[in-house]
This record gives structure tokens, C-alpha cells and sequence, in this order.
């Protein structure tokens, strides 16, 4: 089902992008070689390596996934994968289940919303397919009465943590959720004794995205050996969602 048909921005080696729910198998498998180029290939994550060249997991079949596709060239080139509240009670759990214990979060569960695996193609990083995709997210909390977009930021520890420790030092007090829905990581990542100034911060785009459109980060991060990173568990009432993505692409009421 296609949500929005958008021109792209300004560079003129874009033709148009296209946003659309995955409905086919080979849908979902180019999403998922996507996800292996950028998150498996480009990382050098070789315990992660197949032969399928895929990145993909139990969650996959269960949920929504959004793309982007460059109309010129065919290619997928942007997707995020969205859970939603049925879905997850069909599976169990959501996927930050596995890095987070979200008790405090269970009045809620019927209208959260679960995004991941975000992954845009490196020619293609020039905003307006993240913009899209932001888009697309709203547009489908909306269709589907979520009131809560949940998810996982990840900082990659290849410094050994210290952008990771800056970063949640910097955290204010307005960018952190209220203390009734604080969560807690099933393997936290030691803070403690990394020598990281707040001043030294670099934040990574996903999650400045999340921090502009009003999301809050919602306790200390967890460590995920896999993905060598360490995770920001991240809640976005659609009532904070900023204002500017459904004005510059249509999808507000």
C-alpha cells in the first residue's frame, strides 16, 4: 500500500522517492539486503555474516516495514520496520524487550508502536529519505491509533564508549522522560570510569532526530555485544511529534 509520493530534495542526481508498506516477500528481502549492506557489510559484523546476505531476525515477519524507493533506479534505498501493539502481543514481545525491561510501560502497550532497524543507503544520506520515512512513521501511528512510538538508539562503541558516556551525560532534564516511565537495561553499559565530557558529545543522526521530533530517553543505555553499540531506549508520544514533518509532507489531520 503506498503511503506518499514526495519530489526529493534539491540535488539533482535524485529523480523522485517513493514511500511504501512492504507487501511482497521480494519487498522484505530487499529491505533486509539493505539492512545487511549498511548494518552487517559496511560495520564489519563477520559473526553476523551469511551467505543470503541478509539481515534478519523473528520480529521480521511479524512486522510492517516502510521503504523508500528511488523511482529512477528501482533501488530501495531507505526502510525502517515498524511493530505494532497487535502484532506484538501475537509475538510476545517487542524487540526492545530483548535489551530493556519495560514493566513500568504496561498501561501503554495498547497503543505503543515499536520502529527499528532505520537504515538509509550512504548516497542517499541527505535528509530527505530519513524525512520520509519520519513521515511515513506519523502517518502509520495515526492509521493505526498508536499514541507511543517506542524504539532503540544505538551509539557505536568503536571509540570504547567514551562518545557513548558524553552522550548520555548531555541528556537535559526536558529530553529525559517522566520517572513513572523509566525503563531499565537487562545488560547495562558501564558508565562508570569512562572519562567522557558532556561537551564532547557527537550525536548520531537517528537520534537527533528522535530528541527534535519531542521523543525522550527514557533511563541508561544497554549494551548490545552484537551490534557492538550501546542502546538508548527512546519513547515519542505522537502528541510531541514535531509539527514540521506533517506540515512539509501532508500528514497531518
Amino acid at each position: 500500500m503506498r503511503l506518499l509520493t514526495i519530489p526529493a530534495d534539491a540535488n539533482p542526481s535524485f529523480s523522485k522517492l517513493s514511500l511504501s508498506l512492504a507487501t511482497t516477500p521480494e519487498e522484505i528481502r530487499e529491505v533486509q539486503r539493505l539492512r545487511y549492506k549498511v548494518f552487517i557489510e559496511s560495520m564489519g559484523l563477520s559473526a553476523l555474516a551469511n551467505a543470503e546476505g541478509l539481515d534478519q531476525d523473528e520480529f521480521d515477519d511479524h512486522c510492517d516495514h516502510l521503504l523508500v524507493r528511488d523511482s529512477k533506479t528501482l533501488k530501495v534505498v531507505g526502510t525502517y520496520r515498524i511493530l505494532g501493539p497487535n502484532a506484538a502481543r501475537t509475538i510476545g514481545r517487542y524487540y526492545s524487550e530483548t535489551e530493556f525491561d519495560l514493566s513500568r510501560l504496561a498501561n501503554l502497550r495498547s497503543g505503543i508502536a515499536e520502529a527499528g532497524r532505520a537504515c538509509i543507503h550512504p548516497d542517499y544520506r541527505s535528509g530527505a529519505v530519513i524525512m520520509m520515512l519520519w513521515a511515513g512513521i506519523a502517518a502509520y501511528m495515526r492509521r493505526e491509533r498508536c499514541s507511543h512510538l517506542i524504539g532503540c538508539a544505538s551509539i557505536s562503541l568503536t571509540d570504547g564508549g567514551a562518545n557513548a558516556a558524553a552522550i548520555y551525560r548531555s541528556l537535559t532534564e526536558k529530553e529525559m522522560c517522566p520517572l513513572e516511565y523509566r525503563v531499565s537495561p537487562l545488560l547495562p553499559f558501564p558508565l562508570e570510569g569512562i572519562d567522557a565530557q558532556a561537551s564532547d558529545a557527537r550525536i548520531p543522526p537517528l537520534l537527533k532526530g528522535y530528541l527534535r521530533a519531542g521523543a525522550w530517553i527514557c533511563g541508561e543505555p544497554a549494551w548490545d555485544p552484537d551490534f557492538h553499540s550501546a542502546d538508548l531506549f527512546v519513547m515519542l508520544p505522537l502528541a510531541n511529534l514535531d509539527a514540521r514533518y506533517a506540515r512539509h509532507y501532508g500528514t497531518g489531520e
